[in-house]
């Protein structure tokens, strides 16, 4: 179903903003302005991505390096590398770098279909990429994105995974641990909770998510804290579209124990009121200067009645 559209306001600013910029050499998106909103996340502005240069559509995971190099997983089994273009703080272009298909431990292009369904992206300290697929519920390691993926060990249980509801979410925390939430994965015995893992592969110790009624876990990232920010997602025929980014408390993943329930307190709302309502999959944290930059990336689907877009915010709170 096609998200509102901007507002004729929002358009107009990007346009500005775009004419006001220094000419790209090549551009992947077209920036546009958000409005300012209380709370701990900063608007510095959106883009709204052209897939095309970027290898497809479809983005369901983000990262976003303190150099600004901006790197996207899809759905349909590529990953893409862009440089985030910046004036001052605000986004207003992304020039594509690189991309091609992820492989399999040969180094084979995955086939699309169910083997590709890429959904969650994350860096270990050392470089090496690791990257969760549903339908096929399992993680590859890749030491180079253009290489091939090899098998590590998923979080246990994950196999019983609805198809279309596994592990969307895998942040890595400052230690280098993992914290990986599935969609839809739910207890049988409590299904307003999903499953959730704190660990290393191998090494997963057992936990649980609990998202607000009606909305599905999307992705996660570690602010520098070691607080998390989870990404909720809402759909309906009806409604469309909606989004929520939650904030864990400070100590929630420093005291866990197995079967802790974690949950976040709504720190962003993205439902056209005031900020877009789409498709939101993928967040991604960085420092860059003095800042805490904040990532947000929506999948297409690639349909014509979805967009692709990125929101920008820095984080208001000295880390």
């Amino acid at each position: 179903m096609a998200a509102p559209s901007l507002s004729r306001r929002a358009l107009l600013a990007g346009f500005l903003a775009a004419s006001a910029a220094p000419a790209l050499a090549q551009n992947a998106a077209q920036p546009f302005a958000l409005p300012d909103i209380p709370g701990p996340l900063r608007p510095l502005g959106g883009l709204v991505i052209d897939p095309k240069p970027l290898g497809g559509g479809g983005f369901s995971g983000v990262h976003l390096a303190p150099d600004l190099t901006l790197t996207l997983i899809s759905d349909r089994g590529h990953w893409a590398e862009a440089r985030l273009v910046l004036d001052g703080l605000a986004p207003i272009g992304l020039q594509p770098l690189r991309h091609g298909p992820l492989r399999d431990e040969a180094g084979r292009p995955l086939p699309r279909g169910f083997a590709a369904d890429a959904e969650a992206l994350a860096r270990l300290p050392d470089g090496t990429w690791l990257v969760a697929f549903e339908r096929r519920h399992r993680l590859r390691a890749y030491r180079r994105l253009d290489g091939p993926g090899t098998h590590i060990p998923p979080p246990p249980g994950l196999e019983n995974a609805p198809a279309n509801g596994g592990l969307e979410s895998l942040a890595v925390l400052p230690d280098g641990q993992l914290f990986a939430i599935a969609e839809t994965f739910t207890p049988p015995d409590r299904p307003e909770l999903r499953h959730a893992w704190l660990g290393t592969p191998g090494r997963w110790m057992p936990l649980y998510w609990q998202p607000a009624p009606g909305f599905h876990p999307t992705d996660a990232a570690i602010l520098p804290d070691g607080r998390a920010l989870v990404l909720e997602r809402r759909f309906s025929l009806l409604g469309g579209f909606a989004a929520r980014l939650v904030m864990t408390a400070p100590e929630a993943l420093r005291s866990t124990t197995e079967g802790t329930v974690l949950r976040g307190e709504t720190i962003l709302m993205l439902d056209d009121a005031p900020l877009p309502a789409e498709n939101w999959e993928g967040i991604a944290v960085t420092r860059f200067g003095d800042q805490t930059l904040v990532a947000l990336i929506s999948d297409d689907n690639e349909s014509v009645l979805q967009r692709s877009l990125l929101l920008l915010f820095a984080w208001r709170v000295r880390q």
